[in-house]
């Protein structure tokens, strides 16, 4: 079985968990293991029943095309089934595979022993039928030529150990996704004109109105009422007041988008991811909910399919729920302008020429200075800060 092909633009993928072991018996079309692009991650199916004969090891980054596994046939499969009161005969194919495999090493560890010059005949392999992992060959010690009789053999007196400190390090090589999101972030910060704006939001008529409604939106529509629906929503409503700040350079031209595909800063468990709300303008805060939370799921389960990550036009990201209090998120390319949210803290501030505390979050906007000038800019939060204060605004869509 080879890498098969993933997606459009992805040249190699790197290997991820394997869910079956060498030498277990699959069934066609059972998952065998998982690879990883730069964008999403992707599960590999048996192309066939037989026993499994894993070639390519976890984190090892292989191109479309290249072996990842075998799968023996079926007979196979069913001699490694038989009990050792029953040996197969000498004749029969188990042995051929395992005189194949004695000795026969990984890409991973063929390479880790190449760096030794240790030659792979030195090894003796733990895998199955003696082929060498890589945890082999990373244990591999190089062989003298010259050997000591008992006699000549000194005996080298216990030394105590030195004291150990926790100055170690660790190195752990880079996901394929964690190297396209630094290559991409590096590339917004050289090639776009960067600049932050900010304000602040009283939050307390969205926790009012949420305190209100939530049980009975819950029962209605089997689903709990979060902020984000709400910062979604005035989004939205913003986005088309100010059509620069949902536009997009390509090339010389400015391309402007009369939808809004709302792309929602997600953390998995092996890294940011993006997904998109699709049409997020002509969804119900109910619709806005349950797609958020299925893209959320599936983004914990790395799910998500390079269409749930590709197109949006407008992303919002919540620092906020790691406790952030400000920060200048980057623009997720190509797109023009990203929205921070923050967390939310009881803050003294004046109203109506009296001190009173408030839950306040502080919001942040970074967009592209080359098409969104400064009064699209202010004025895009400015609007979205008058929505979420004023949240009936939304319903009225005044």
């Amino acid at each position: 079985m080879t890498v098969p092909p993933v997606g459009e633009s992805i040249n190699e993928v790197t290997i991820g968990n394997w869910t079956k072991k060498d030498g277990d018996a699959v069934k066609i079309d059972e998952t065998i293991c998982e690879i990883e692009s730069d964008k999403a991650t992707f599960e590999v199916t048996a192309k066939a029943s037989g026993v499994l004969r894993i070639i390519a090891q976890k984190g090892d980054t292989l191109k479309i095309g290249e072996v990842i596994c075998e799968i023996a046939a079926s007979g196979a499969a069913v001699a490694t089934a038989q009990t050792p009161a029953t040996p197969p005969p000498a004749t029969e194919q188990p042995a051929t595979v395992e005189n194949y495999a004695k000795g026969h090493t990984s890409p991973a560890a063929g390479k880790i022993l190449s760096e030794k010059g240790i030659n792979p005949e030195e090894v003796a392999g733990t895998g199955k039928d003696g082929r060498i992992t890589k945890e082999d060959a990373q244990n591999a010690q190089k062989t003298t030529t010259s050997v000591q009789t008992p006699a000549a053999q000194v005996v080298t007196p216990a030394v105590s150990a030195a004291p150990t400190d926790n100055r170690g390090t660790r190195k752990e090589k880079m996901t394929s996704l964690r190297k396209t999101v630094a290559r991409r972030l590096v590339a917004v910060k050289n090639e776009t004109a960067m600049l932050t704006t900010f304000n602040e939001v009283d939050m307390k008529p969205i926790m009012d109105l949420r305190a209100k409604y939530k049980e009975n939106f819950t029962k209605k529509h089997e689903i709990g009422l979060g902020f984000m629906s709400f910062f979604v929503k005035a989004c939205t409503i913003a986005l088309k007041e100010f059509p620069a700040v949902n536009a997009q350079v390509e090339g010389e031209e400015i391309v402007f988008s009369n939808f809004v595909d709302m792309s929602i800063a997600v953390s998995a468990p092996k890294g940011l991811v993006v997904p998109v709300i699709r049409n997020a303008e002509a969804m119900s805060f109910a619709e806005i909910e349950k797609e958020i939370v299925r893209l959320a799921t599936k983004a914990k389960e790395n799910k998500l399919s390079i269409p749930e990550m590709t197109g949006g036009t407008f992303t919002i990201t919540n620092g906020g729920i790691f406790g952030s209090m400000l920060s200048t998120p980057i623009i997720n390319a190509p797109q023009s302008a990203i929205l921070g949210m923050h967390n939310i803290v009881e803050r003294p501030v004046a109203i109506n020429g009296e001190v009173v505390i408030r839950p306040i979050m502080y919001v942040a906007l970074s967009y592209d200075h080359r098409i969104i000038d400064g009064r699209e800019s202010v004025g895009f939060l400015v609007r979205v800060k008058q929505l979420l204060e004023d949240p009936n605004r939304m319903l009225l869509a005044v």
